[in-house]
Parts: C-alpha cells; sequence; structure tokens
C-alpha cells in the first residue's frame, strides 16, 4: 500500500507526518510525506521556529512526485491540518489527480478545527473551507465529536446524536465517517470512545481515559484507522486496531510522563496491536 500524506512536520516530537509517518511504516504501508510547515517543534509551546511552506512550493513537490509516474500506484490521500486555504486547493487538486491516475484510490481528510476543551484553534476561514468544500471531497473523515457537530450544525452529545450527525456528515460526500473523542453522559466515568459509521453500519469501541493532552494523538489515530480500513474494507477491525494501538501509545506515553508521544517506543503497538477492546456494533 502507498499513502501520499499532505501534513505538516516538526523536527521535535510528533505531530502531523511527523506522527503519521513512521506508525504507517511499522505496519508495512509505504508513505509519500509531504510537508506544509518545516517547524522545530508544535505550535503548542508557544514558540516555535521554521517556515511555513508556500502552497505553491508544496504544489511543486505534488508535482514532482506524478512526474515520477506513481500517481497510478497510490491507494490513498492523508491530510489534516490545514493552515491556509491556499494549501486546501493544493490537496483538492492533489487528490483529483491521483484519483484520475487510480480511480481505486481515496482521500481521507482529518478536519482539524479544535476540540471541545480549547474551542476551534485555526483560521476563521479554515472550518468553512473543510465544511463545504474539502469534506464533501472526502470518502473517508475523521473528526473528533466537536469538529461533527461544527460541520453538521449539530449537537452530538449522544449516541444517535452522534450516530445522526455522522450520517448527516456521510450525506454530503464522505462514505466513512470515524468520530473520535466521543463522550456521552450514559458512558462510565473516566472512559472515552470512537465510532466509525459506513454503508454497512455503525460500530463503537469505548476505553479508559487517559488524563493528559497527546499532541499528534489524532494524526496517528486517521493515518491508522485510513491503513486498515483501507487494506480489509471492515470499519469494526480497522476501528478495533486503532484503538488498541493509539491506547498502548498513550498510556506508555503518560506512564513516561512524556510531553511528546513516545511514538518509537510504542512501536510494537502498531506492528502488533493487542486487540483488548471488544467493538459493539450499534446499527
Amino acid at each position: 500500500m502507498k499513502i501520499l500524506s499532505i501534513q505538516s512536520a516538526v523536527a521535535f516530537g510528533h505531530v502531523g507526518n511527523s506522527a503519521a509517518v513512521f506508525p504507517l511504516q511499522r505496519i508495512g504501508v509505504e508513505v509519500l510525506p509531504v510537508y506544509t510547515v518545516n517547524f522545530s517543534n508544535h505550535t503548542g509551546y508557544g514558540a516555535w521556529r521554521g517556515p511555513l511552506i508556500a502552497p505553491s512550493d508544496v504544489a511543486e513537490v505534488i508535482k514532482g512526485i506524478e512526474e515520477r509516474g506513481v500517481f497510478g500506484e497510490i491507494d490513498a490521500v492523508l491530510s489534516g491540518y490545514q493552515g491556509s486555504d491556499g494549501i486546501g486547493d493544493v490537496i483538492l487538486d492533489a487528490v483529483a489527480r491521483v484519483k484520475a491516475a487510480n480511480p481505486a484510490a481515496v482521500y481521507a481528510c482529518d478536519p482539524v478545527m479544535g476540540n471541545a476543551k480549547s474551542g476551534c484553534f485555526v483560521a476563521p476561514e479554515i472550518p468553512i473551507l473543510l465544511r463545504d468544500r474539502v469534506v464533501p471531497a472526502a470518502d473517508i473523515v475523521t473528526p473528533n465529536q466537536f469538529e461533527l457537530g461544527y460541520l453538521t450544525d449539530t449537537e452530538p452529545d449522544t449516541l444517535e446524536k452522534t450516530l445522526a450527525s455522522a450520517d448527516q456528515l456521510r450525506a454530503t460526500g464522505p462514505d466513512t465517517v470515524l468520530v473520535t473523542s466521543v463522550e456521552r453522559p450514559d458512558s462510565p466515568a473516566d472512559t472515552i470512545e470512537m465510532l466509525a459509521v459506513d454503508r454497512a453500519g455503525a460500530w463503537i469501541v469505548r476505553t479508559p481515559l487517559i488524563p493528559m493532552k497527546a499532541n499528534g494523538s489524532g494524526d496517528v489515530t486517521a493515518a491508522l484507522f485510513t491503513a486498515h480500513y483501507r487494506s480489509t474494507g471492515d470499519a469494526a477491525d480497522a476501528l478495533a486496531r486503532t484503538a488498541s494501538s493509539v491506547f498502548d501509545l498513550l498510556t506508555n506515553t503518560y506512564e513516561n510522563g512524556s510531553r511528546e508521544l513516545l511514538l518509537v517506543e510504542s512501536q510494537e503497538s502498531y506492528a502488533h496491536p493487542r486487540m483488548q477492546f471488544t467493538v459493539e456494533q450499534v446499527r
């Protein structure tokens, strides 16, 4: 499998492509990483160095890959945080060109906008771009519960409402929706869930809630789910594998007191997930 991953990169720590690439490689995926920024570290530290990469330069890198004749071999295009509407245009153009070369290719979009605790942390034009242009072009989308609510103008605070919101989002274009960071009033305390919905049904998995802020964990989640789902077409299996891997990654990081994901140290959790959580079909 080959994935063209168009995301940010950092030298220190693990977010964007610096979070997604290694886990994908560890499960046997060939990744073609294209960077949209090249920062010293993620912006959560409040200070960072390095350049935003101009959309025209990102497009040039993608054009160079196309000129090597590999677009027909790409199985999926993956995108995450989009810093400007110009990058959005480049990604959508790349998706169209890849699909022209390989009609079986899919586009997986992680519509990064914010979360329930922090609210939106992207430029004001980005949520509108994602809702109106990018998400409708995607085959797989991986919003958290907060982002799902924005994209559908709903309040998905119960399982039934979250399912309805996922269906509403699927009606705009994507075939498959993975909802992360699902919280609902009837769940046991100190747990968190993920919900996968596609044309075959809907499945949910519950894990213990690890009390830490883990920058990059969403990028790992989107990457692993995309690869597993693209490989098998089985949403329940992809959900189980992703939940197992990410939980063990976060547990290892938390128990070692690390602010940054222990991505390399946790590599066995991607290559050989323990499959320790039960996936329940809810529709």
